[in-house]
């Protein structure tokens, strides 16, 4: 365990020695730093992209989203208005506004089922994932960290990772198994709950902590400073100084620190200003604090995915849901759908636009990809309260970046928005999807000892058209 005091104090041996065997998902830094040369034999596997992908927990509405069918009958037809997209003929959810004039960036999939009615994390984690985070297969054939600097390649980031002050939510699943891989391939969590933060214990007062952010890293460089005039650090051997130096200064710190960034760009991705109001979180009682913090998380969060995959993260899962904020019943625990889609969707729309643009201008388009879903969409019919109950026979998907060629909408749904009418597609073709942008597939099918379960992921049919 590391810990930092107020007061200078001398660092012990024993507690110096114990920084090499911080754990990073169950396995030490040490060991994984021992690891590198095996990854790199697998380095020609992978295709050197990253998929980013935004969990919508609670299931968002395929009708006030990408699919708006504003002529189907009453009670079934889109509460909210539309708007057109710069895309001839197709529409979006007033909310997606932002997205509208993206349109011709990203697809949208109109035939995309989960087969999934309940609250859980599916499809990242679920039958068709194996009960294995997505990312946990990646780093099954990629290695846990990148061979050159440490940098983990499967992580998780909860609203916790960039608002440390907002309501914890939960996810409705572990959103680090890692099936029969163990737990060696678990995913890296920033101010989650991960092996990381359990081992790695800063004892600073909170007020320092969440408040003085140039106080704590001043506090770690002296750290290392001391250490280093200790002559300590030359008692250790090569893989646990490698494993201090990731985490006191490597590109782990450096790609989770915001203050890094341009703050022009911060501002960009900041979507507190679009907090939903105190009547909102009144009417929903049982998630008062979850649709402010969501919005107060989710731009951010897109922001620090991207950081993540500049440094060389592979895949990146986030929690956007915020214990469900997506669900959308008007039941007094959950907003109807005017209002949800005026607290939720608003933020989202800003935040992924944000992002879009962002990826644009930097040139990495066909480097990152982003997949945007929940684990189910809603139903046709409009409750008699305003709001849309679980569905499993249809949701909204949206793709942008890793090469695809963006401005399409693949597939289409039947006049009442209730299942596919044409193109079925599921969550296997969506992990086929990530496997095949993540990994060179005909390489990786001739691989010796190719692990079963992901021969089994990836063996799926792509989406069809994207590429």
């Amino acid at each position: 365990m590391l810990s930092i005091f107020d007061a200078e104090r001398p660092i012990n041996r024993r507690r110096l020695l114990s920084i090499g065997s911080l754990g990073l998902g169950g396995l030490s830094l040490a060991s994984l730093l021992a690891a590198r040369a095996q990854a790199k034999s697998s380095q020609s596997l992978v295709t050197g992209k990253s998929v980013i992908f935004l969990f919508q927990q609670g299931g968002p509405s395929q009708f006030e989203t990408f699919d708006p069918k504003v002529e189907a009958p009453s009670g079934i037809r889109t509460v909210t208005d539309v708007i057109q997209t710069n895309l001839p003929g197709v529409t979006f959810g007033e909310t997606m506004s932002k997205l509208a004039g993206l349109a011709d960036k990203l697809t949208v999939v109109r035939s995309f089922q989960t087969n999934n009615g309940g609250h859980n994390i599916r499809p990242i984690v679920g039958p068709d994932s194996l009960e294995t985070n997505i990312g946990s297969h990646y780093a099954r054939i990629a290695g846990a960290t990148q061979p050159a600097s440490g940098m983990p390649t499967n992580a998780v980031l909860f609203p916790q990772a960039v608002c440390p002050d907002v309501t914890k939510g939960r996810a409705r699943g572990d959103l680090s198994a890692t099936g029969s891989y163990g737990s060696g391939f678990s995913p890296f969590t920033p101010g989650g709950k991960g092996d990381l933060q359990q081992d790695m214990k800063l004892n600073l007062p909170r007020e320092r902590f969440f408040n003085d952010r140039r106080e704590l890293l001043s506090q770690l460089d002296r750290l290392n400073r001391r250490v280093d005039a200790s002559g300590q650090l030359q008692t250790m051997d090569e893989l646990q100084q490698q494993a201090y130096q990731l985490l006191l200064g490597g590109g782990v710190a450096e790609a989770l620190d915001l203050s890094n960034e341009d703050p022009a760009v911060v501002e960009k991705y900041d979507t507190s200003r679009l907090l939903p109001s105190h009547n909102w979180e009144r009417a929903a009682r049982g998630k008062r604090g979850y649709y402010s913090g969501n919005a107060k998380s989710v731009g951010k969060l897109l922001l620090l995915a991207r950081r993540l995959c500049e440094a060389g993260c592979g895949f990146v899962t986030i929690h956007a849901g915020y214990d469900g904020v997506w669900d959308m019943h008007a039941d007094g625990n959950n907003l109807n759908m005017t209002d949800g889609m005026q607290a939720v969707g608003r933020p989202f729309d800003h935040a992924v636009a944000t992002f879009i643009e962002d990826i644009e201008a930097r040139g990495l388009q066909d480097k990152i990809m982003l997949v945007a879903c929940g684990e189910m969409g809603r139903t046709p019919r409009v409750n008699s309260r305003g709001g849309r109950d679980h569905w499993s026979r249809l949701a909204p998907l949206l793709i942008y970046g890793g090469g695809t060629k963006g401005g399409q909408v693949i597939g289409q749904s039947t006049r009442d928005g209730a299942e596919p009418a044409r193109d079925n597609l599921t969550p296997k073709n969506l992990i086929a999807t990530i496997m095949h942008t993540l990994f060179d597939y005909n390489a990786l099918r001739i691989m010796p000892g190719l692990p079963s379960e992901v021969a089994q992921v990836s063996g799926e049919s792509p989406i069809p058209g994207l590429f």
